[in-house]
């Protein structure tokens, strides 16, 4: 059987630009002679649609949909699709939509697979809208037995995993069935999914459907969706996995492709390395150009203060948006180096991006006339501090309303996690690029973006952090090294430890590790109104972790 994997970018709520989409790789599928071209999960309306689900008018323009992509199979010669959409029960008790996988024939839906396991964990919600199916069953296209499934469907293998999420397995159904009915036939799975990416994930996908492929004697076959949609980033990275668990196709990582593969004269694919320094940036660049394209933006401004962090998310938003869309604002003040300010000239420079110096020294002066009757007999301290980041985000966000640009966020992972960062200050913005990003990791991403030649300055890869909100200002003043405080802010905050467990694990002393747990839990209010984090972590800041603001515990 010839089976293409079309991989696409779809938007949320998008029917006419995503049914275009699917249609131009139905197309080529068919000009490569495929008999069926596969697409992912929900790729008729985008994922995730959230509470677009409960409006009628959403869950009704899908199935207008669907019709006019049933209708392009009606020509002669032209392939079947398996799409994901969502589509209502129509039903008098349960939930009033069903996530399912849509084969179109003949101009008609033929057959409806309907999703059974519905993840709610991390950053699914999906028991919170869809009716899981009550079973499985095959589908033959051309004599040819299928067994559909739909991105968890394929995740709970007693073989593979630990233990089980759930009491059934779609997977061993279908097959099962198989046995019964079709044995001597060859075993095809096609699984559509809508799987984000985090550090290490592909291979774990990969891993877990190689498993899957050997345990069952069958070709398994993975359409992943690809692109940004809000803090969610797609890696594609699709997958033909033969029946001896040797991957036989691949598709491209983080961008668009189509992988074609005929059953009937298999091949087997090159390994192919997966470097997370790279895919991690590759992600963040795709999450912020899809982000700023799908919200209807083309520009943005940084802040550019002469920091790394500042510096790579600049980089970033260059490789993903263009020099012409990127421009630098530099906001110094009397605490901010003649380095710092020479270094954010030089990182604009080598970028080719338009740089703009708004120094802030007369509006803090200003600031402080007005509050001195009030601030009278207390020394400088933190409200001064932050007092500057408030202008800068002011400035920022004034510039943003005037010339209709997004502002970029430039706090990283640990920043966030302990609170180091400035609410209403240099948390403003619409995005936060590396706000799932530790520190120690910004540094081989920026060494990763000075690759080919020098973007960000040496300067900045090597002089120690710092906010320059006082004098002689250094970010390990207030805070423990960050290649002590990233690994205890991995083991707490991604992998939920105890202050004890981490203490043991890393030959620290408790009360570091618990010092540090305080900061984390007395920040989740600022976190809570903070721009949306692009994930590339297991556990990132958002929809995904949910912790309560009011709290007197540390575990």
């Amino acid at each position: 059987m010839k089976i293409a994997l079309a991989q696409i970018n779809p938007t949320v709520g998008d029917f006419a630009g995503n049914r275009d989409r699917i249609l131009e790789y139905a197309a080529r599928g068919a000009e490569l002679g495929a008999d069926l071209v596969v697409f992912p999960e929900l790729a008729v309306c985008g994922y995730p649609p959230a509470d677009f689900l409960e409006k009628s008018t959403f869950v009704a323009k899908a199935g207008h949909t669907v019709a006019e992509l049933a209708e392009w199979t009606r020509a002669p010669g032209r392939p079947s699709i398996l799409c994901g959409t969502v589509m209502p029960t129509n039903v008098p008790v349960g939930k009033q939509v069903k996530n399912v996988a849509a084969l179109l024939s003949g101009g008609r839906v033929r057959f409806v697979q309907q999703k059974m396991l519905l993840p709610f964990y991390d950053v699914f919600d999906e028991q919170r809208y869809f009716e899981p199916a009550a079973h499985q069953q095959l589908i033959e296209i051309g004599e040819k037995p299928l067994a559909i499934t739909i991105c968890e469907d394929a995740w709970n293998d007693k073989d593979f995993w630990p233990r089980q999420l759930y009491p059934v397995d779609p997977v061993e159904s279908l097959m099962e069935e198989w046995q019964k009915e079709r044995v001597k036939e060859q075993r095809i799975i096609l699984n559509i999914s809508a799987s984000p990416y985090w550090h290490g994930k592909a291979q774990v996908r990969e891993d877990m459907l190689a498993a899957l492929a050997e345990r069952h004697g069958a070709y398994v076959m993975m359409v992943n969706q690809v692109g940004g949609n809000d803090s969610l980033i797609f890696d594609g990275s699709s997958l033909v996995i033969g029946p001896d668990g040797k991957v036989a196709a691949r598709g491209a990582s983080f961008k668009e492709d189509l992988v074609f593969f005929d059953t009937d004269a298999p091949a087997v694919s090159a390994a192919k390395p997966w470097d997370e320094t790279v895919a991690t940036w590759s992600a963040l660049v795709l999450g912020t150009r899809d982000y700023v394209r799908k919200c209807g933006f083309k520009k943005v401004l940084v802040g550019l203060s002469g920091g790394i962090d500042s510096a790579l998310v600049a980089a970033i938003a260059v490789e993903a948006l263009g020099v012409e869309n990127v421009v630098g604002i530099g906001m110094p003040s009397e605490y901010s180096s003649l380095g710092s300010i020479a270094d954010a000239r030089k990182l604009a420079k080598n970028l080719g991006i338009r740089f703009e110096l708004l120094p802030i020294h007369e509006v803090f002066a200003q600031y402080q006339h007005v509050l001195k009757p009030l601030f009278a007999g207390t020394p400088f301290g933190l409200a001064e501090e932050n007092l500057q980041a408030r202008i800068r985000g002011s400035l920022l966000m004034a510039l943003s309303n005037k010339f209709g640009a997004l502002v970029l966020t430039t706090g990283n992972k640990s920043e966030m996690s302990v609170g180091y960062c400035t609410l209403y200050g240099d948390m403003v913005g619409a995005l936060a690029v590396i706000g799932d990003v530790f520190k120690t990791r910004v540094y081989s991403l920026s060494r990763y973006a000075n690759r080919e030649r020098e973007i960000i300055p040496q300067a900045t890869l090597e002089k120690p952090p710092s906010a320059e909100l006082r004098p002689e200002q250094k970010d390990s003043d207030s805070l423990p090294p960050y290649d002590v405080l990233d690994p205890i802010l991995d083991a707490y905050v991604e992998r939920y430890c105890s202050a004890e467990q981490i203490a043991e694990e890393q030959n620290l002393d408790v009360a570091l590790v618990r010092s540090v747990q305080k900061l984390v839990e007395q920040s989740e209010y600022k976190r809570q109104q903070a721009a949306p984090v692009l994930k590339v972590t297991r556990k990132s800041f958002g929809m995904g972790r949910r912790f309560p603001i009011a709290v007197k515990v540390q575990v």
